[in-house]
């Protein structure tokens, strides 16, 4: 290929770590030969703002500027001195660089502060007496928000450390208010961005310039990049793909798009890009691009003539992090919620269990399109091989499988391949509350590096999880959940409210099962979302079978995803936000549980009709299983060592063994018939899952049987045994 190829991430995604995209198709270009560049500008942009210059600068706008300002603006105006004094320190801090730091801010007496600390009166609480690190790096991640208020009042009103501009780009039917945007004067944001892409331009001096675009917030900042390009390097090819267009764009008819770009791409990227490259160097027609518009005549065109399947997952290669400062990016704590600390602290290479959802049937998805439709695992062993490079790269051992939903199955392969590797690593993933999840295979995917999960109860009605085809029941999640918090597996939990047909009853008793949940302590982060409906769903192809109207709607030219409808036969669900949203944070600080439920609301809402114990009586129903023959046993626990001795009772002398067991963290013993123990430690050193081949339940069964004469099913369940169990004997 002659094309020199310079990926972009522009701003903003996430300030902790870099979006993965670019290092995916980056990676993929590797397997192939190809050479390339990223980088990623909206970290570019946030350490140019935020530093000493930075400020300086903004500070010198502000001033400069005939505005009036808010109370709380001009108290940081006031403050600019220190502000620009301690913004580099407070940066480095939050790079993990000067770690010291943390007891100044922490006094309270090192940061200026302004309205966003209006709230830290409960900190103490929140962070503990040893959480003081974690405590000062939300202090700075509030102090960088107060300046984020400051901006966006004085400066740029579209600035936003995640979502830049999103109001323009979200369900954005016209490309109108965009293009405005794009065609007044560069915003002081801007000018830090373009100057930045400058330099990139004058290092990497590409040819094709490809943009990704995951969220309506990078979409702006794309086609300024876009824009700047044109004027300035007209002969750079500039291509835009990612989860934004995928999602939104792909009925585009408006040729006005192709002013910031040439080409723009669906879905996954390695094909299309692969064949773009083709055509770039003449060796492919336009016709025969894969998913690809382009405009041509002042025509938008889509071009999808090639006969070629996409690349498959094990020829994807392992992605490729080069390039990125991982050094430089910013370990903040926005709120005090478990998961989202999870996202935002801390640096996580980003892997792929499998390509789309291996449920695929929840009627609010997008299930029609590629990246939710096409399942397609990974092999384990190539799995590790790709975690085993990437830490590797990045020297980073933390790992988030973005999956929608990771399959239970290839969780588990996965994770006895991390234990027969021996490797140290850190994870965490979504999944679906499924009855898969036993106990055991809980344990198991602990003892491989699992700290967390996130799966969406969404509705907890058992009627409205029918209608959403979750293929999950409340008593089932409340047992998943239960062997996730047992396991030592933090759970957190995406709820929904506002589904079409509920009504304010079933809201109500959703919000009894989610307190239930969390005063049972198996739930221990939450997040509830307002129900939107989307066009590539089931409910919105479909909207009538759901008892849903879409408003009046005319598919536009530009974005067609999110569309507007109400529910005529459901409560008013808008009126919910504030109470739902009041009581979990409430309930995720273990407070709360005996405030009655309309307390939380400011009008009239019905009692809950669930049951005060239906949670507990759900986990206490769980009881032991018999596993299957088929099932595999392995043993997770420590060494165990062996005393052989005569107990007299009644004139009657029995022979028995004292087994004693030495885990990580404390020691314990059992006394068996000597027969027993003799035939368990024969077994135990067979069953270590580090080990290529175990044992299946059924031939333990007949080891058992034979060297004893007793029955094992009855040995199997006997309190000794579960006590070995629960100390990391497993079947599964």
């Amino acid at each position: 290929m002659s094309q020199n190829i310079l990926f972009i991430n522009p701003p903003f995604t996430q300030l902790n770590t870099p979006y993965p995209a670019t290092a995916y198709l980056k990676g993929f270009l590797n397997s192939q030969g190809i050479a390339s560049n990223q980088c990623d500008l909206g970290l570019g942009v946030i350490l140019s703002l935020f530093s000493t210059k930075g400020l300086t600068a903004l500070f010198n706008r502000i001033e400069s500027a005939e505005s009036q300002l808010s109370a709380n603006a001009q108290r940081m105006v006031s403050l600019k001195a220190d502000y620009i004094r301690t913004i580099d320190a407070v940066i480095h801090f939050l790079q993990e660089k000067n770690n010291t730091l943390a007891h100044s801010i922490c006094d309270r007496t090192y940061l200026p502060e302004a309205s966003r600390f209006a709230q830290t009166d409960e900190l103490d609480w929140a962070f503990g007496s040893m959480g003081i690190r974690d405590k000062a790096k939300h202090l700075a991640t509030l102090y960088l928000e107060d300046l984020s208020d400051l901006i966006i009042e004085a400066v740029d009103p579209h600035f936003g450390f995640s979502r830049y501009a999103e109001r323009l780009s979200s369900s954005a039917s016209s490309f109108e208010p965009i293009n405005q945007a794009l065609l007044a004067p560069n915003s002081f944001i801007d000018e830090i961005l373009l100057e930045l892409l400058r330099q990139k331009f004058d290092h990497y001096q590409p040819s094709l310039v490809a943009l990704s675009v995951p969220f309506p917030g990078n979409l702006y900042c794309a086609l300024k990049c876009g824009q700047w390009i044109k004027k300035n390097h007209p002969q750079t090819t500039i291509l835009m793909g990612g989860g934004f267009p995928n999602t939104e764009l792909r009925s585009l008819t408006d040729s006005r798009l192709f002013n910031y770009i040439d080409f723009m791409t669906l879905d996954d990227g390695e094909a299309p890009l692969l064949h773009l490259l083709e055509h770039l160097d003449g060796k492919r027609p336009a016709e025969q691009l894969k998913r690809c518009f382009s405009c041509t005549n002042g025509k938008v065109v889509y071009h999808n003539g090639t006969s070629e399947n996409d690349v498959a997952q094990s020829q994807t290669g392992t992605p490729d992090y080069s390039d990125f400062q991982l050094d430089r990016y910013l370990s903040v704590i926005e709120i005090v919620n478990p998961m989202h600390r999870l996202w935002s602290d801390g640096r996580w290479n980003k892997l792929t269990l499998a390509h789309g959802c291996y449920w695929g049937r929840c009627t609010f998805c997008d299930t029609s399109l590629d990246y939710i439709q096409r399942y397609e695992p990974n092999r384990v062993g190539q799995l590790c091989d790709r975690m085993e490079e990437i830490i590797g790269q990045t020297g980073e051992i933390g790992f988030h499988f973005v999956d929608e939903a990771a399959p239970p199955a290839l969780m588990r392969a996965l994770a006895l391949e991390i234990i027969r590797r021996k490797m140290t690593v850190v994870w965490w993933t979504n999944i679906r509350f499924e009855k898969s999840f036993t106990y055991d295979l809980c344990m198991l995917l602990k003892k491989s590096g699992c700290i967390a999960v996130s799966g969406g109860l969404e509705v907890a009605s058992e009627r409205l999880l029918g209608l959403i085809n979750k293929g999950v029941s409340l008593a089932n999640v409340a047992r998943v959940t239960d062997n996730f918090t047992r396991a030592g597996i933090m759970v957190h939990a995406y709820l929904m409210y506002g589904f079409p047909t509920q009504s304010a009853q079933e809201t109500i008793d959703s919000l009894e099962v989610v307190r239930q949940l969390f005063e049972a302590g198996i739930v221990q982060s939450g997040f509830w979302h307002q129900f939107a409906m989307t066009a590539h769903s089931p409910i919105g192809l479909n909207p009538k079978k759901f008892k849903v109207e879409r408003d009046s709607y005319q598919t536009g030219s530009f974005a067609n995803n999110d569309l507007l409808h109400h529910d005529p036969t459901g409560a008013r669900h808008e009126l919910f936000s504030e109470g739902l949203r009041t009581s979990l944070f409430n309930y995720m600080n273990e407070l709360g549980f005996d405030m009655p439920l309309h307390e939380w609301f400011n009008f009239k809402v019905p009692r809950t009709s669930v049951a005060p114990d239906f949670i507990r009586q759900a986990i206490d129903s769980q009881g032991p299983e018999t596993p299957a023959l088929s099932a595999n046993v392995f043993w997770l626990g420590g060494s165990v060592t062996a005393n052989y001795f005569t107990r007299k009772k009644k004139k009657k002398t029995f022979e028995m063994a004292e087994l004693s067991f030495a885990n990580l963290q404390n020691e314990f013993s059992m006394q068996l018939k000597k027969e027993h123990g003799q035939w368990l430690m024969a077994e135990l050193p067979t069953l270590s899952a580090d080990q290529a081949n175990t044992k299946t339940f059924g031939q333990l069964q007949t080891t058992f049987e034979a060297n004893t004469g007793d029955d094992f099913i009855l040995f199997w369940n006997s309190p000794a045994m579960q006590n070995i169990r629960k100390n990391g004997l497993i079947a599964l």
